[in-house]
Order: structure tokens, then sequence, then C-alpha cells
């Protein structure tokens, strides 16, 4: 509605609810409020009417407005009950439209059921909030509230009959003989068959679904019912349980489509039957059929079932049940015994339990296919109302309701008589006398205005006519009308005006039918469609001729015959032509028999006009009247500023309303804009009215008058103060649609509604449908004329324009009108930027497409997808241009629109236009111009623009001395000239083309239309010539900031890359990993370091001095000095002396005091050194500031006089404010200067300067991007040559090493050549050596001797050789040249590559080992740790750079001293171990004394020493085995057993042999003394050591082996290792 009133609408208030389970759920909802003071229209100003979007609920308390403005959107997601959690709300913030869309649903969640939603929604509203929800909720195809469950459960439910008789539509019935027939009718009174679904039992089957299957047929499933399959529908319902929902099916006409021949209403139960009985009762007594979808069966519901069979007309049952889990149930015989259990006809069960709900819905819609149309009785809901009042249900229509309908009746009493005798007897103000009237005052003010005198026969005419209507006295009919309406009792008001237009709108219909046909059809439906048994129950159909036959006082009710019956019963379905309805393309002309309740408030307002133009009849109520009128404004009655078929304003009337409306409201609150809707009557302004602001207007196929009608809505805060006015009027105007040729003096009529309501607009909305031919034509002159003569009087609306579907003709009719109404909108003020594609758009007229919902739209006709979003724009629209004349002009105070209307109003009337109300022509001539123009424009466009691609190539070409600004300032300079010049010349042209075409349209006036197409064309010249300069200056600042910012993006990189090379360094060497925010402080140094070298272009400086002088006035006013503010008019200028004291500083006393002291000097010179040293702190000061890398700020100043005042206070002298002024004045004189330079070192280009700092996030993530990816490289790099490249390198270098080192031993030292050499080496250096412990580790563990001596002999042969660092520098060189040209080939033609680098790395390796000498292990290689993203050429140049440092590392390592041991231990072949293997021989030693094999043949079997050891040389028991050599007898006599050794000889070898076979160990010869004198020498010499060593007793040795010398011993030595 229009306005809140301060009370609402529910006077009567309900009881809170008790607190359960049911009542929390409206607490959860935030709806425990409206419980008490239930919702009403009203409220959905607050909620819908100013919502510029479809905001998503947050939380459950979100829930009910979000029905609500989605519900009055008609969005299909109206009852959607989920909320979108917060933190994706805050994350969307940057989302495009399409992306938050796309994102919704995702983690929504369900908060309640959605039949809880609805259910509560419903509770917390009014009956009249609740009807207006009915109708939307029907267009959305929505199954809507029947029987509404109370909120406390021992309280009845609610029955709703008020709000199903708003609910209206059309259908076609299939009946042959009447095809073309249109049937309109309301939900409440139209008879049709009911059929009621519920359930008995648990089921797995969806009633819900299978209904819906039902209503949708052929097409996609719709979601009438809701049901658990949508969004919370698995959630437990609190509040709906025991909800009776109706959908209603509406035929088309289309047998192919239509699923039942006749409108149908299907009732849908919720929650199991067997809780709701007097639900289920009530059901099976008003339905034509009931379909039980029966479950598993108790006791309980069979006996349910039982009494549906008793009490229901036609039963149909399906059985849903489970036969495994419940055997003993009734419902699942086969068909036909359960139909002779329950005694139903054959066919009436189906069995469902294996079927889907699409299958189980195809059978029962082929059940009551089969039933339709004749064997279910017909019934209304207004007589299921009657008997849910008799089983103890309350019904919404109360004692107020009974009693506005019998009010209605009384004052349509008469009306069957017939609207035109109703009229002339109750209505009679509104008869010709009104309109002769009319125009006998237009035809006074022609003649005022061409100034003639008044024709005595006018006045007589006129004198007659006042006369007639002096005599006037208000008739009974509104006497009743208005003494109703002055009513307190609001609800009872609402319910009258409600239900006034409903049996007016009735009537008009039943005028418009045929009641042959009527009758015939009724006969049709209504043939044994009520069993008789129904007609007599109660007495229902007593008096169904009454449509509140139900709810009237029984004073009302008569008995009536069953003639008059069916002549009543032809109002509940109504027969309406489809020519004189249903078609859009028929134009409007309102029969003068009609009647509506617009006749009512007309008559309302003539007889308050009428006691102004003849006070004498009058009476006390009639001056009551403007504050009725009033009240009914601002309840949301529409008031008719026009009457437009008298084509007459009683202006009295509306200046005492205005007047009324002025004294309620604060005088602060009565500022206005003026939204005007002109149109025709069929295209549908009220649906677009309504559906954009929830206005009710008249609409077409109810209104029974031509008017120009008004509409006042309050504005929310907000949008006050962004249209600078507290009301905005909506005016709607419906024009006849009549062709030129039909009637003259409508179109005269149009013409001037039209004027007067486009004069009166800020905003004006054109609404275009899709006619054709002169239709068309007719309401385009009207709507061009009424904007040419607005123009003429000197303003211009802004224009939207509303394309009401998307046909070609919709379009291309509001592109022209568009056309239009730019042509006439050439203020500077009107341009707007709306079409982004146009540079050079100068259009503020949007064209806004909105497809339906329209009222000859069958509720079947499912809504636009694309509706809500159409009608959103189409609001943010027509509010963006209200907001856009909050610019251009002041809002008018009541008074002043007052006034406005008046000076329309007298304007028309005069036709004080150059276009006469008459003319045609001129407005079809004007349109052609606006086309002509329009393609003019746009070819001059195209040639401006062919031009600005010339100046921009220009510019860009100077790209090398773009820094140079004076050299592009000049040519900026040139190019604007030209552009200029350009501009002007092709304008003159059009020019010429304008006056030429005017010239040959000898009807367009050249002095009324050469002046709007001038206009248009210096607008034009005007608009490009700016549009091309800034876009010049465009171009040019692009230019110059790309130059600018390549160029700082080069220091930027420049600096960067320095950066870069400093911290990956460090990286390498260091081996840690920087985090982010040390990498950003580097950045951070790298972006100061280059802002602070970059040449910023200068930008226009401000002077700071009147900021300084604003903080030095601020200082003195704060210390009380106001007296010195005139000193401050020298602030700022060039000092040009410094800082005087003088007498006048000092106050009278101090001056006195010191006056005989050398004429006060001294005084003056403590003052002055003072100054001297505040003036010096401030030049620190100031050095201070400079060096700092910031802006002047005002701080600066405020600490200087600070540090003033401080410095004063510390002095002991006598100082007058005049020196504190004049010190502050000074120093701020000096600092203007000072810090100007400060600031103007800082004033850069600030747009480039804020340009490159918004993107300052993208350069650090750059930089930490490439560090990351150049320290990645690097390490990988680094790992490869480390974990693979290195441990190459040096297996190539040290591997032939060792062989290298044995090579060099072995040509030095000889005895490394075989084992024999190296074992008589060894005995003589032992011989040589001479020392016992020597012999003895010989004979104890000559192996280990061996080994040490061969690690001796290398390490010494190393520490003296000069030729190993040789070695390995040189395989180094060799190495690293070969490891980089592998590289380098498997680089090859991979610059710029950026791809993996394991295939680069494994590349590299497979062309190393193709050279055969290196050996590379690429074990390493697996695995993800090598395998990186990176551009191959940097990584190919960090493995060569560390392939060099290297090279470098390893050189330098091998020119320093090397441990020999370590390096033995790294090399491959080592080369004591290799000499051990050349020496060591088969390592077999004699079983007797310890003695090594010295045969040299590999692979010998039998082994042989060739110097045995002496037993006394080894640690034995002297009864053990030993060589022969060492026989004790040969020890202990001199020769004595000579020949018995002899002979003994052969046994002892014999014996040898068996006992050793493997070996071969002869008997020493004792004529050969040679071979064992090197033994017998060292016996000789260490005797008694090896007797003390092994603690045995002394060993005899004869004389003469004490004897033998050195020499012999080695002779001896020599001879038995000489080669055989």
């Amino acid at each position: 509605m229009s306005l809140k009133l301060p009370k609402r609408l529910s006077s009567k208030k309900k009881k809170p609810p008790k607190v359960n389970a049911q009542a929390d759920v409206l607490n959860k909802m935030g709806l425990e409020a409206f419980w008490t003071t239930p919702l009403d229209p009203a409220s959905i100003l607050d909620i819908s009417t100013w919502a510029l979007e479809n905001q998503e609920p947050m939380e459950p308390k979100d829930l009910p407005n979000a029905f609500l403005q989605r519900l009055w959107l008609l969005s299909p997601d109206a009852r959607s009950p989920c909320c979108k959690p917060l933190h994706d709300v805050l994350n969307n913030a940057n989302k495009s439209p399409e992306e938050i869309i796309n994102d919704f649903g995702g983690e929504s969640q369900s908060a309640i059921n959605p039949l809880d939603l609805v259910a509560a929604v419903f509770m917390s509203a009014n009956t009249f909030l609740q009807q207006e929800m009915t109708v939307r909720m029907l267009q959305c195809q929505f199954a809507v509230p029947l029987v509404l469950p109370n909120i406390d459960p021992e309280e009845p439910s609610r029955f709703l009959l008020w709000p199903l008789r708003g609910a209206v539509s059309q259908w076609r019935s299939h009946f042959p003989d009447n095809n073309s027939k249109v049937y309109e009718g309301d939900l409440a009174s139209t008879y049709m068959p009911v059929v009621s679904c519920v359930k008995l039992g648990y089921s797995g089957v969806s009633k819900s679904q299978v209904l819906n299957n039902v209503i949708s047929g052929l097409r996609s499933p719709s979601d009438t019912f809701l049901h658990r399959g949508m969004d919370g529908g698995q959630l437990p319902r609190r509040l709906s349980n025991g909800l009776v929902e109706i959908g209603w099916y509406l035929p088309t006409g289309d047998t192919t489509r239509d699923i039942f021949p006749v409108p149908v209403v299907i009732s849908n139960l919720r929650g199991d039957a067997s809780s709701h009985e007097k639900c289920l009762s009530l059901l099976c007594k008003v339905s034509s059929a009931v379909v039980v979808f029966c479950g598993d069966l108790r006791e309980k519901e069979k006996l349910i079932l039982a009494s549906c069979k008793n009490m229901a007309s036609k039963l149909i049952l399906i059985d849903l049940s489970d036969a495994e889990k419940n055997e003993n149930r009734v419902v699942g015989f086969a068909g036909p015994n359960l139909e002779e259990y329950m005694g139903v006809p054959r066919g009436s069960v189906l069995q469902g339990r294996d079927l889907s709900e699409e299958e189980l819905a195809n059978r029962l819609c082929d059940t009551l296919k089969d039933l339709l149309p004749d064997e279910l009785k017909h019934v209304t809901l207004e007589a299921a109302a009657k008997l849910a009042e008799e089983l103890g249900l309350n019904v919404d229509e109360g004692a107020a309701c009974e009693k506005a309908m019998a009010k209605v009746e009384e004052v349509l009493r008469g009306l069957d008589e017939g609207s035109a005798q109703f009229r002339e007897k109750q209505l009679p103000l509104q008869g010709p006398s009104w309109s002769k009237l009319a125009e006998i005052e237009k035809e006074e003010s022609k003649r005022r205005k061409e100034g003639k005198e008044i024709d005595p026969q006018l006045q007589k005419e006129k004198k007659e006519i006042l006369v007639e209507l002096s005599s006037y006295k208000m008739t009974p009919a509104m006497k009743i009308f208005t003494d109703t309406l002055f009513t307190t009792d609001t609800v009872e008001r609402t319910y009258f005006l409600s239900w006034m237009k409903l049996r007016l709108w009735l009537k008009q219909i039943e005028k418009l039918n045929s009641p042959q046909d009527l009758f015939t059809n009724l006969q049709t439906e209504m043939k044994d469609g009520m069993p008789e048994h129904y007609e007599l129950q109660n007495g229902i159909n007593d008096d169904l001729g009454d449509s509140d036959s139900f709810c009237t006082d029984s004073t009302f009710e008569e008995e009536t015959t069953e003639e008059q019956q069916v002549s009543e019963q032809q109002q509940m379905c109504l027969d309406v032509s489809f020519d004189q309805v249903a078609s859009c393309s028929q134009p409007f002309e309102p029969d003068p028999s009609m009647l509506g309740l617009e006749h009512f408030l007309r008559e309302m307002g003539l007889i308050f006009e009428l006691t102004h133009i003849s006070p004498g009849s009058g009476s006390h109520n009639v001056l009551r009247l403007p504050s009725l009128a009033t009240d009914l404004l601002l309840y949301g009655i529409p008031l008719e500023l026009m009457d437009g078929d008298a084509s007459n304003i009683p202006i009295r009337w509306l200046g005492c309303v205005f007047a009324e409306l002025k004294r309620r409201l604060p005088q602060e609150h009565c500022r206005t804009r003026v939204l005007t809707n002109l149109g025709v009557h069929h295209d549908r302004n009220a649906e677009v009215l309504s559906a954009l602001f929830g206005v009710k207007f008249p609409d077409g196929r109810k209104r029974a008058t031509r008017g120009v009608y008004m509409f006042a809505l309050c504005l929310p805060d907000n949008l006050r103060k962004d249209m600078e006015c507290d009301f905005l009027f909506l005016i709607d105007v419906g024009l006849c649609s009549m062709s030129l040729d039909n009637n003259t003096n409508m179109l005269i009529h149009d013409n001037e509604m039209a004027t007067v309501a486009t004069g009166l607009s800020d905003v004006l909305m054109q609404s275009i449908s899709s006619h054709v031919g002169t239709e068309f034509e007719a309401n385009f002159t009207v709507i061009v004329n009424a904007l040419l003569r607005i123009k003429e009087c000197g303003s211009m609306p802004i224009c939207q324009l509303l394309a009401q579907d998307e046909s070609i003709n919709s379009l291309l009719q509001a592109s022209q009108l568009r056309r239009v109404s730019d042509m006439l909108q050439t203020e500077i003020g009107d341009r707007g930027t709306s079409n982004a594609n146009n540079h050079y758009a100068k259009t503020t007229s949007s064209i806004t497409c909105v497809k339906g919902p329209w009222y000859n739209m069958s509720l079947s006709e499912p809504i636009d997808t694309q509706y809500s979003k159409a009608v959103l724009k189409l609001k943010q629209n027509l509010l963006g241009a209200l907001k856009k004349c909050a610019a251009n002009s002041e809002a008018k105070s009541l008074p002043e629109f007052m006034s406005r209307l008046c000076a329309v109003w007298d304007t028309v009337k005069a036709e004080s236009f150059s276009i006469g109300m008459h003319n045609t022509d001129i407005a079809l001539a004007f349109s052609l111009l606006c086309t002509e123009f329009s393609q003019w424009e746009n070819t001059f466009l195209e040639h401006i623009e062919s031009w600005l691609n010339g100046a921009r190539r220009k510019i860009f070409a100077t790209k090398a001395k773009a820094v140079d600004a004076s050299i592009q300032n000049d040519l900026l300079s040139e190019l604007k000239d030209e552009a200029r010049e350009e501009v002007k010349t092709e304008v003159d042209k059009l020019r010429s083309k304008g006056e030429a075409y005017l010239m040959k349209e000898n009807i367009l006036n050249m002095n009324t239309f050469r002046p709007i197409l001038m206009s248009n064309m210096d607008d034009l010249q005007e608009r490009v010539t700016e549009e091309i300069i800034e876009r010049l200056g465009t171009v040019n600042e692009s230019h110059c900031s790309l130059t600018q910012l390549e160029k700082f993006e080069g220091l930027l990189e420049k600096e960067q890359e320095s950066k870069l090379h400093t911290l990956l360094e460090n990286s390498k060497s260091t081996k840690v990993l920087l985090q982010d925010t040390e990498l950003e402080e580097e950045f951070e140094g790298a972006w100061s370091k280059t802002l602070s070298n970059f040449d910023f272009r200068p930008s226009e400086t401000d002077d700071i001095t009147a900021r300084v002088t604003d903080i030095l006035k601020e200082n003195l006013i704060s210390r009380g000095l106001h007296k010195h503010m005139k000193k401050l008019e020298v602030n700022g200028q060039n000092q040009t002396a410094s800082f005087q004291v003088y007498d006048e500083h000092f106050g009278y006393r101090s001056r006195l005091k010191h006056m005989f002291e050398d004429n006060n000097r001294q005084q003056r010179l403590e003052a002055q050194r003072v100054a001297c040293n505040i003036i010096e702190e401030y030049n620190q000061f100031v050095a201070d500031k400079s060096i700092l890398p910031a802006d002047f700020s005002d701080s600066y100043v405020t600490t200087l006089l600070d540090n003033v005042e401080k410095a004063l206070k510390e002095t002991s002298m006598e100082i007058r404010s005049a020196f504190e002024v004049e010190l502050k004045v000074y120093l701020c004189s000096a600092a203007c200067q000072d810090f100007q330079k400060l600031h103007d070192r800082y004033a850069k280009d600030s747009e480039f300067l804020t340009g490159i700092t918004a993107t300052k996030s993208t350069y650090m993530a750059e930089f930490i991007y490439q560090f990351r990816k150049r320290d990645q490289c690097q390490r990988v790099a680094q790992a490869f040559t480390s974990m693979i490249i290195k441990p190459t390198v040096l297996d190539y270098i040290y591997r032939p090493l060792g062989m290298c080192i044995v090579e060099e031993i072995q040509a030095k030292a000889q005895q490394y050549q075989s084992p024999r050499a190296f074992h008589q080496s060894f005995l003589e250096e032992l011989i040589e050596e001479d020392c016992f412990e020597s012999f003895l580790e010989y004979l104890l563990s000559y192996e280990n001797i061996r080994v040490r001596k061969i690690q001796e002999t290398v390490v010494a042969h190393l520490s003296e050789s000069t030729s190993l660092n040789k070695w390995r520098q040189q395989r180094l060189g060799e190495i690293i040249g070969k490891t980089a040209a592998a590289v380098s080939q498997a680089a090859e033609g991979t610059n710029g590559v950026l791809s993996d680098t394991k295939p680069l790395l494994e590349r590299v390796c497979l062309t190393l080992e193709s050279d055969g000498d290196v050996d590379v292990s690429r074990a390493s290689l697996d695995g993800p740790f090598f395998s990186i993203t990176t551009e191959w050429d940097r990584f190919v140049t960090c493995l060569m750079e560390l392939l060099a440092v290297m090279r470098l590392d390893l050189a330098q390592e091998f020119s320093q001293n090397v441990d020999i041991t370590q390096l033995l231990q790294c090399l491959p072949i080592q080369p004591q171990c290799f000499l051990l293997s050349r020496v060591r021989g088969c390592d077999q030693q004699c079983p007797l004394c310890g003695a090594p094999c010295e045969l040299n043949e590999m692979g010998h079997e039998v082994h042989r020493a060739l110097l045995h050891r002496p037993k006394d040389m080894l640690p034995h028991d002297s009864g053990s085995l030993s060589c022969p050599l060492s026989c004790p007898e040969s020890m202990t006599e001199d020769n004595p057993g000579m020949s018995k050794d002899t002979e003994d000889m052969s046994v002892a070898r014999r014996v040898l042999h068996s006992l050793y076979p493997d070996w071969i160990i002869s008997p020493e010869d004792p004529n050969s003394q040679m071979p064992s004198a090197y033994w017998r020498y060292v016996l000789g010499r260490f005797s008694e050591r090896f007797a003390k060593e092994y603690k045995q007793g002394p060993t005899k040795i004869p004389e003469e082996w004490k004897t033998i010398t050195k020499e012999e011993a080695l002779y001896s030595l020599k001879e038995a290792f000489l080669p055989e």
C-alpha cells in the first residue's frame, strides 16, 4: 500500500501464542511480534517496494522478508528456506553478479521446512495481506493455504476464504460448441470439481510430487506443492501439519496440452489424515473426489478409511503398502477384492507400490480424466467455508466482513435494473452536464487567450447547467457509501472497498456476456454436477446468486425461485468473449453502462466540487470529504486527478485534498516528485506499477472509467536524501488505443490527459506493447504531442521506456519513442552515460523489457524466468532517473504541485500550444525528423571516430619523445584545435541538411521545430567537442602514462635484478631459505629506491600558504588572540628582513621599569636573543624535516607553533602577546617558503603514483615469485651439480689416479714387480736394519708388516711426488670441458623454453655418457625433486655458473697440501692395495715354519718356499715338528752325524711328502751351507733375544754361525732367490 498508518490495518489484536514448539518456530523467524499485531499490506513498503536487489537471507529471521520480497517479484525461489552464511557474503564482495549466482546454493543451509515458512508468514499476516500473497502465489503456480492450522494445537484451524476471492484467472474449457470462449472467474465462487488428496499410514511415496506430476502433465514437473525433494523438504514440519493447500488447474483450450477439460481444484492435506479428522471430514464432504494414498494401515486407519467411503461422493484408493511388512493389511488385496471389501466401484483402486511417482501420476490422471467433466460434481469454496464452520473450524470472514458486505449490497441496491439507470439515479453528477460544463469552460479559456469576448450563448448554457447542478441532493447510494467510508473501523472499511470492487467487477463482466450462451454453457457444466443430497444439505445453496450469501446478515437473505438461482449462478462462472476480453489488440472504450469503484470516488469529488460552484447544494458531511479522500489516499486508494470521460479536472476538490494532506504532514515532509506511467488501458499499466511499487491502480480489465490517477508513496530516509523529496507521486494514465479515425473526441481527451500528466512529471515511463498499424500510430502521436507541448512550455521530464514484451514491434516502437525523447532533451544536465558502447551518447532514456504476467495471461501460463530481474532493473532505472532529477531541479512542495497542476490545466484548456489537441500529422512528421537526425548523427559520429583514430596514431607515433612534456603538450594543443574545427565543419553540414529538411516538410513549423533541431545540433557539437577533447587528453595521458610506466618498470626491474642477484648469492652461500616477510622487506627497499630515483612528471602543485594560515588562525583563536588577526594578512610573503624586537612588544610596566637602563636596550637584546634561539631552532626543524622522505604535513606547523609557545613560557621577561603573534607570523611566513619547496619536491604525478601504488602488491608478488623460482632453479642446479656432476667429475679425476701411482712406484722400485722380488727386498731391508723387533714382527705377522711396508712406500712416494696436482688439474679441465659441452649440446634450441627441467638433466647425463670414459650415476634423478618448471636458458646459465665455481673450488683444493691418507681413501683404485696384490703371491705359507710360497706361476697346485725359517726362530714347543734345517743334531755337534743325516734325508723327504702333499719341503742339504747362512746369521745375532721372547731356554748354536758375516748372509739370500 501507499503509506504506513499510525494504526495498523488489523485493529483486532490476537492473544499471544502459548509457549510450544510451534511458537518456537515463529520466534526463530522473528515473527513473534506479528502474532498479536499481524503484518498488513503496508508492511510491503518496507520489505519490497524500495528493494533494488534480491538479497539472500543470512539467518532464519531474514526468511519472512525474503519470502515476501521474492513473492512480490514472482520469483520461482520465493519459498526457499536457504540461508547463506555471512562468510560467503563477505567472500562475494569482489565477485561479479554471475559468480555470486553460480556460487549460491553450494554452501547454503536450509533453516526450516519451506512449508513451515509459508505457514508462518500466513499466520503472521492479516487477511488482506493473505489475499495479496495468495494472488501472487497462484501467479507463481504455487499451492495456497485453504485451511491454516492454529499455532495452538488445541484451537481449531482457520478456513481462509477471503484470500481466495481475489484470485481471478481465465481459462478455456473443452466444449465442442464453444472452443473460442474464454471463461473468467475467481477461486472462491466459481463452480469447479474439487479433488482432495490425503494420506493414511506410512509410505515412501511423496504425495506432493505425484500431484505435481498430475498438474504438469507432459510438461516438466512443476513445484506447485512443496515436497521432500526440495531444499529443506526433508526437515521435520513444525507448523504445517494439518495444513490444507489447494492448487488451481486451468485448461488452455489446447487438447494436446491440457490434462483436464475443465478447471480443477486439487487440495492436499499435509500430514497423516488420521491426525486431522476435522480437515479430513471437511474434504470428504465438500470434494468432488477424494484420493487416499494408503500406506501400511493400522486398525484406526481402517476405520477412518471406512468413514471416508461413507462421506465422500467419489473415493479413489491408491495402494502403497508393503506386503512383507503388513500381512494383515486391508489395502493391498487384488483390485476386485478391495473393491468388494470397501464397496467402491470397479477401477477405484490403483496399485501403486511398484510404480514410480511419474507412473503413479499418469495412472491417477487417467482415472480422473475418465470422471471429468460429467461424473464429478462441481462445487464452490464458498459452500465449503459454510460447511467448515459447521464442523467447528474458524472462517476468516467475520462480523466486520459481513457488515461491510451488507453495506455494499445497500449501496448497490437497484443495480440489477441496469448500470446506466443506476448511474443516472445514484451518480447523476457524472452525466452530460459535467461534460458540457467542461466544454464550455474550455471554449471560454480559448476565447480569453485569443482576446475575444465570451459568447453570451455559452454564458447562458453555463448558467443553466449550474442551476441544474445546484438542485443536486446526495443520493442514497452515495450517502451510504460516504457514511461507510467515514467509519473509524479501518478493517471494516477495507472489507467494504475490496468487496465493492469485486462486486462491481462481477457486474461489469456479467454485462459483457451473452446471456443465452452463458445459460447454455452453465447448463452444460452443471448438468448433474450437484447431487440432490448436496443441494439440500444445510441449505447451502439457498442464495448462490449473492456472492456474499454466506457472509451477510439474514435480513439480506431472500427466497428465490429455481429460475432465479440459475440466473444468479451465472455470476459464479463467467463466460467472457475472447474478442471482448482476452484480445490485447482491441481498443479500450468504456461502456457507458459499466460501473466501478472509480465512479463512486469520482462522484464524491464532484459533490464537493459542486458545493464550491453552488454553495447551497452541499451538506455538513460534504465538507468532510477532502479529509476522507486524504485518508483513502494515505491508505492506498488512488486519487483521480483528471476525469478522462469528461476531460475535466475538479480543481477545487483537488486543492482541498492537497491542503488537507499538507495539514496532516510536517512542513519539512512536503517535497514531492512525480513518476508517471503513460500507456494504454490494456497495456497493463496497473500491473506494471503493482510489480514495481506494490500499489493498486484500476487495471484494464476492471476499470470502468478513463482518467488520470495518482498514488502517494512516502519515501524511506535513504531515498529522501538521494532524491531530495519526501513523497513520490505515482500517476497512471490509460489511453484509449483508438485508431485515428474512430473517435476524434476521445482522441482529444487522450491528448489532454497525456499533456496534463506529462506536464506534472519529473520522470515519464512510456509503456509500449506490440501494437501494429493505426493503433500504435494513435498512441504514438498522443505521447509525442504531449512531449512537444510540454517542451514548448519550457520543461521536459526524463523519459524511461518499458517494452512489455520482446517482440520486434515493441522494440521498434520503443526505439522510435526514445529517439523522440532524446531529441527533446538537449539540456546539458540531461546528458547521461547510460550507453557504454557509444562515447558520445546523451541518451537518458533506457529501454527495459518486462514480459508478463498480465491480466489476460492464464494462471496456467508459467512466469518468465527473467521477470523478477527485469522488474528490479526497471525499478533501478526509474529511481536512478529520479535521483538525477534531484541534481537538475528542486522538488516541489504540495502547494507548488497544485499550482503546477492548475497552470498546466489552464494551458490545456486554452490550448496555448502551437500543436492542437486534434493534430496528429505533426507528431508523425517530427518522429520522421528524429529518425533522420539519428541517421545523420550516426554518420557524423562514425566520421569523428575515424578522425580520432588518426589522431591516436599521431600521438603514439611520438613515443620516443613522450618524456618531453613541451613537445607532447604542443601536439595535444594542435590536435584539440583540429578536433574543434573538424566537429564544427561536420556539424555545419548537418545544420544545412536540417534546414533543407525543414524547408521541404511544410507541415513542420520552422518557428517551432527549427529551434529544437538547431538546439540538438548545438548540443551535438558541444557534446562531441567536449567528448573528443576529453578523449584526446585521455589518449595523450594514456600514452604518457604507458611511457612512464615502461620507464618505471625498467628501473624497478633493474633494481629488483640487483636485489635478486644479491639474495640468490646469499641463499647460495648460506643455504638458508628466506621467508616472505624478509623478501617483502627487500622489495620495499627496491621500491623506495626506485621511487626516489624516478623522474616523475610534475603535476600542478597547490600553495600551502592557505593551509599554514588556517592552522595559525586556529592557534590564535584557541589562545584568545582574536585582536591580532589582521597581522595574518602578511603571512606567506617573502621575508625581506630579520625579525626585529620593538618596545611595543613589552608591557607598559616593564618598559617603565627599564626606562633608565640604557633606554630599555638590555631588555630588547634579551628578547632578541630569545627570538634568535627560536628561529635557530626552527631552522634546525626545517632541516630535519627536509631530509625525510615524506611530503609536507600540517603537523609540521602545529609542532612549530607549540615550540614557540614552549620557549616563550620558559622565559622570565614580561612580553606582550604581540611579540608572540608577530614571531609566529614571521616563522609561518618562512615555513610557507621552506615547506613549499618540500611540498613541490613531492608534488609528483599523483594519478600515476596512485596507479603504480595500487599495483604494488602485484610487483611484490612477482618479485617474490621470481626469487622463489630462481632460488628453486639455483637450488636444483646446485643439487644436480653436487649430487651428480661433482661425483662424476671426481670419479673421472680419481679413477685412473691409483694406477698412475702404481706405475710410478713400480718404475721406481723393482721389488714390486713380483712376490719373490718383494720378499727378497724385504729380507734384505731387515738384515740391513739389523733390528730384532723387525725380525720378530716379520716372523710372527708377515702379512701386516708387508701391508704397512707397501703403505709407507706409497705414502712416501706421494709425499715426494710433484705430479699429483698436475694429474688432477689436467683431469679436472678435461671433465669440466666435457660437462660444459654436454650442457651446451643439451640446451641447443631451448632458448625461451619454459618446461620441466628433468628431461634437460637427463639429456645432459646421456650426452656425458656418450663419452666412454665418463660414468654418470643417474639414480638421484629419480623422484620429483629435479622436476621443476622453469626457463631452460636460465637453468642452463645457473648450471654453467656452478660448473665454473666447482672448477675453481676443486682447482684451489688441488693446489693446497693434500692429506695423503685421505686422498688414498677416496681413490677408486687404491695403489697400496694394487701393489699388495702384485707382491702377495698365492698367500700360502709353509705349514712348518710359516715361510711364504715363492712360486710365480699362476694356478700352481704344489707350493714351495725358498727360504725356510729355523725352529729356534719360531715359538714352537721342543717336541714339535720343524723344517729339517733346524734339526738339533746339526746344531749341537760338529758334523759327527753327517753320514747319518745323509742317510736319513730320503727318509725325511718321504715323511714330509706324506704329511704335506701340496708342499715341496726338502731337508737341508748338508753339503750346502749358504742357503741357510741368512737365518744362521740372524740366530747368531739374536738367539738369546728369541729365547727370551719365546720364554725358552737358551739355544745352543755352533760357533761358526756366529762368525757368519752380513755379506755372507745377503749372499746366501741372493743365492736362494736366484731364478731357477
